[in-house]
């Protein structure tokens, strides 16, 4: 079992410089993932200015995340080879020169292309931040630190992404949301050659390109089935593209069992502990990420606050996890990965539930406390599966361990965002076609029933009396979809509790934190 590696040296203390290098790496990984959130803000200005479809402005916040989470093994791999600072270095011209092409983007379809060319140099940033800290900090317990300071980067990211975007769009236009990454980027390629070592795999073999095709060949045809299912029901298309990616995904898996030096070592699922751990980042994620975007349009739309006001609500819940991180490392130490692990996982269901006794007079605050329970459980097992995957993979792998971790983040929001949106826009559809206000032409009706930023806009062109009746249509509508899929992601996470402590039954206390 690859659970602890028992060592006869005493490892190194990290310097002063290696903390400062610590800085400059978690910064990059917090942009990389308050890139898959920072939209939630701007969504209803993006809306406004570019008229997506209901299909393009999900694909907008999303096509990130799955692009990411397509690379990221792969990105992973080639920085096993090449150098991890290396390729950090060019993650960051990359995501820096797509961050401006997004940011002056003309058309949706624009927006969506340049939002990919962001999850190719994101993929980049992730795996070879976390690869470089686990070279950095060789002793156990400042390890443990490090790996803490960047999941409450890694996992706020998330969080902080919709509170820096109402405060750029309270002031700038909505481009502004990606501006705000270029200066980052550049100094990162300052200061990265200065305060980062170089590290690689010593032995990394023959880099493998039809590996990555296939996995990212995998990826993005399931992903587009679930997405479109999802949408509008099951048809032929979705059909075909799921068997197609499942076809592919074992063609990689046969792929990987046969190689000598695999780009995804894939016995280390035969392990509980590993399997676990990557299971619990991927259900954490999808639920938090795809609620995220839904209650942010809750504010703005059916609570109408502005940008601004609704980024100043959301601060309570990057408290939670905060605190979630504190005591997942805190009590590591002495308490079985199966009982932290799944209490995450509770806490976060029973924000969840409680979200989903929303109602469309409720107060803010709470919705806020109620999401803040949830990020307090995102912190705690969030941190504890990073620590987990690493401490589980042999350290020459490091690269591809730390781009295992976060392709079940990023996929994990990803997919989220796509099919938690898709349940709550197919409920809002539907209770739409079924209950529209009369007064409507068929351009105003066709806008409002697509979604509830498009009903707002059409009540502007309306009359008072008739443009009351379709916004509480709408918010009502918007408020079932809402709380439905609160407690969709409830029941995802109860379940993945379930099996995590079942999984890590056996796992001693401390293999979290285990060098």
């Amino acid at each position: 079992m690859y659970i602890r590696r028992v060592t006869t040296t005493i490892p190194s203390r990290a310097r002063g410089r290696d903390w400062v290098g610590l800085a400059a790496l978690v910064i990059p990984a917090l942009l990389a993932s308050m890139d898959l959130s920072i939209l939630f803000m701007a969504a209803p200005l993006i809306s406004a200015e570019l008229g997506p479809t209901a299909g393009q402005h999900l694909w907008i916040v999303d096509i990130y995340g799955f692009v990411m989470a397509g690379l990221l093994v792969t990105m992973g791999s080639l920085g096993d080879r090449i150098g991890r600072r290396r390729l950090l270095l060019l993650g960051a011209a990359a995501f820096g020169a797509a961050s401006l092409l997004a940011a002056f983007a003309t058309s949706a379809e624009l927006l969506i292309a340049a939002r990919a060319l962001l999850g190719l140099g994101g993929a980049t940033l992730a795996p070879s931040t976390l690869a470089l800290i686990r070279g950095m900090f060789t002793d156990e317990n400042q390890r443990r630190t490090a790996i803490g300071i960047w999941t409450a980067g890694f996992t706020g990211g998330i969080a902080i992404g919709p509170i820096i975007g109402g405060f750029l769009l309270e002031r700038f236009w909505w481009g502004s949301v990606f501006v705000v990454n270029v200066p980052v980027m550049l100094l990162l390629l300052v200061v990265g050659p200065l305060l980062l070592p170089e590290s690689k795999d010593p032995n990394p073999g023959r880099f493998d390109p039809l590996s990555s095709l296939l996995s990212l060949g995998a990826v993005l045809p399931v992903i587009y089935a679930v997405k479109h299912f999802a949408e509008v029901g099951a048809n032929p298309s979705s059909l075909v593209a799921l068997l197609a990616g499942l076809a592919v995904g074992a063609l990689f898996v046969r792929r990987q069992r046969r190689s000598e030096r695999p780009m995804i070592d894939v016995r280390l699922f035969s392990t509980g502990s590993f399997s676990a751990a990557i299971g619990a980042n991927t259900a954490i994620t999808f639920a938090s990420a795809g609620m995220g975007l839904l209650a942010v349009t809750f504010m703005q739309t059916v609570l109408g606050l502005s940008p601004f006001d609704a980024a100043l609500w959301t601060l309570p819940t990057i408290l939670g996890s905060v605190v979630g991180v504190a005591l997942a490392s805190a009590l590591a130490p002495s308490i079985r990965p199966a009982v932290l692990v799944s209490t995450g996982l509770v806490l976060a269901a029973a924000g969840f539930l409680l979200v989903s006794t929303m109602r469309v007079d409720s107060p803010v605050w709470w919705l806020v406390t109620s999401y803040g329970l949830l990020t307090l459980g995102v912190g705690m097992t969030s941190t504890l599966a990073t620590s987990l995957v690493l401490t589980t993979a042999p350290p020459e792998r490091a690269g591809a361990a730390s781009a295992l971790s976060e392709t079940s983040t990023e996929f994990g929001g990803a997919l989220g965002i796509a099919v938690l949106g898709s349940i709550a826009a197919g409920i809002y559809r539907a209770e739409m076609d079924a209950q529209t206000p009369a007064g409507l032409d068929d351009g105003l009706a066709g806008a409002a029933v697509d979604t509830v930023g498009g009903a707002l806009a059409a009540a502007g062109e309306l009359p008072a009396e008739v443009a009351g009746a379709l916004l509480d249509r709408a918010f009502a509508a918007f408020t079932d979809g809402f709380t439905v899929t609160a407690v969709v992601g409830a029941a995802i996470l109860l379940v993945g509790a379930l099996a995590s402590g079942v999984a890590l039954r056996r796992v001693p206390a401390g293999t979290a934190s285990a060098d």
